[in-house]
């Protein structure tokens, strides 16, 4: 999932017709402050990151007057809120509410449709609500082929306790964003608060938003502007995850691969199979291993696509093996995956009889693989030893080239 940061997401929510607060983007204090200008006081400082609950991170300041805002910006600005660097706010205008809803659209895995969650108890705390007044939250799953119906999101806020004007205006709200959710291919709309104002009328005052990494390709208009691949939105990602991205997005059409760095580690993991790739890393670390990294491929990947992968794995400072395992069940062509690690092989002049390198792979041309990986100093297994049995020699093969290990 792409994260999208809240100003790009409010002017996406604008282009849906749903109301938002005059907002700008400041990297200065001094920005900030002609963002104050511009706006009108009094207005909100938020740190421009991927992550929700900025409140309570300390990342959400509030100015009256000119100074103050300049004074809140710099004391923002160059922190880190939860592992990401705040190199930008977003300054908006400070809107007097009257009450603050919740409403969010997410994806259900099960369910295999968007679930729609309303309360009229939103804010900061939704969670302690939610659990302490369950009753207070709404759900309900539409059709992603029909959309979500107006009736259905006035019956949702309607059970939620609202009614007339206020009804009117978050029915409207939450059925456009119901149609936003599918137009944007989003994984997950969340807004926090959806406040009505004292004069009535509603508006997506705080957002988070995710879209899918995969259909980006249909979003042009969201080409740079999104924090891709960053469902693991617990930390930024790291500059060789980045070029792993690229890695991948450079062949969208044929095949998939998800790169995630680890702390330290010395082996350089490579593996396809899904459930497969996981039981072949616990099996790693097991045995003694040490992954440096996770990256599992899939889809039947191009040889530029395994090149570009195994290129980044063995870049990584400190790896001083390469570990490579699939599924003995997949259509993957062996061949071509054996083409693109020789190649990564050769031109970081690796010599695989003094590199640790395990292979073990199966599917289609296997005796293609073979020949290639063979030619290379490379030793081939397929089905003929367990993925537990390649993660032993994998460590057996470290503990021979590194004494002590």
């Amino acid at each position: 999932m792409s994260r999208v940061l809240e100003n790009v997401a409010k002017e996406v929510l604008r282009e849906h017709s749903i109301p938002v607060p005059q907002f700008a983007v400041a990297s200065t204090p001094q920005g900030a402050v002609e963002a104050f200008k511009s706006i009108g006081p009094p207005v909100v400082l938020k740190a421009l990151v991927p992550v929700g609950k900025r409140g309570k991170a300390g990342g959400v300041r509030f100015a009256s007057e000119e100074g103050e805002a300049e004074e809140q910006a710099r004391d923002l600005l160059g922190r880190e809120l939860r592992g990401f660097p705040v190199d930008r706010l977003i300054v908006e205008q400070k809107l007097d509410l009257a009450k603050e809803l919740y409403a969010s659209i997410t994806f259900h895995p099960s369910e295999r449709r968007p679930v729609v969650v309303v309360s009229a108890l939103g804010g900061v705390d939704i969670e302690e609500t939610a659990q302490t007044s369950p009753g207070s939250v709404v759900t309900a799953t539409f059709d992603p082929f029909v959309g979500l119906p107006v009736y259905k999101a006035r019956e949702m806020w309607s059970d939620a306790g609202l009614s007339g004007s206020e009804l009117r205006g978050a029915t409207d709200i939450l059925w456009k964003l119901g149609k936003a959710f599918l137009d944007l291919d989003a994984k997950i709309i969340e807004v926090n608060p959806l406040g009505i104002l004292q004069d009535g009328s509603v508006a997506a005052v705080a957002l988070l938003m995710g879209v899918d990494d995969d259909a980006l390709y249909r979003h042009q208009a969201l080409s740079g502007r999104v924090q891709a691949g960053s469902d693991r939105a617990w930390r930024p990602l790291t500059k060789l995850e980045k070029e792993m991205i690229a890695v991948d997005e450079a062949d969208p059409y044929r095949g998939t691969a998800r790169y995630t760095e680890m702390d330290g580690g010395d082996i350089g993991f490579l593996c396809g199979g899904g459930g497969g790739s996981l039981l072949m890393f616990d099996a790693l670390s097991r045995h003694g291993g040490r992954p440096a990294n996770y990256t599992e491929f899939g889809g039947n990947p191009p040889e530029r696509k395994v090149y570009g992968l195994t290129k980044g794995i063995l870049s990584k400072p400190g790896v001083k093996g390469l570990f490579v395992a699939m599924n003995i069940t997949n259509n993957t062509q062996t061949d071509v995956v054996s083409a693109g690690i020789v190649r990564a092989l050769n031109e970081l002049d690796i010599d695989p009889r003094t590199f640790p390198v395990t292979v073990r792979l199966a599917g289609v041309n296997e005796p293609e693989a073979k020949a290639v990986l063979s030619a290379a100093g490379v030793e081939y297994h397929g089905d003929d030893i367990t993925m537990e049995d390649a993660a032993s020699m994998m460590v057996k093969k470290m503990r021979a080239a590194y004494p002590g290990y």
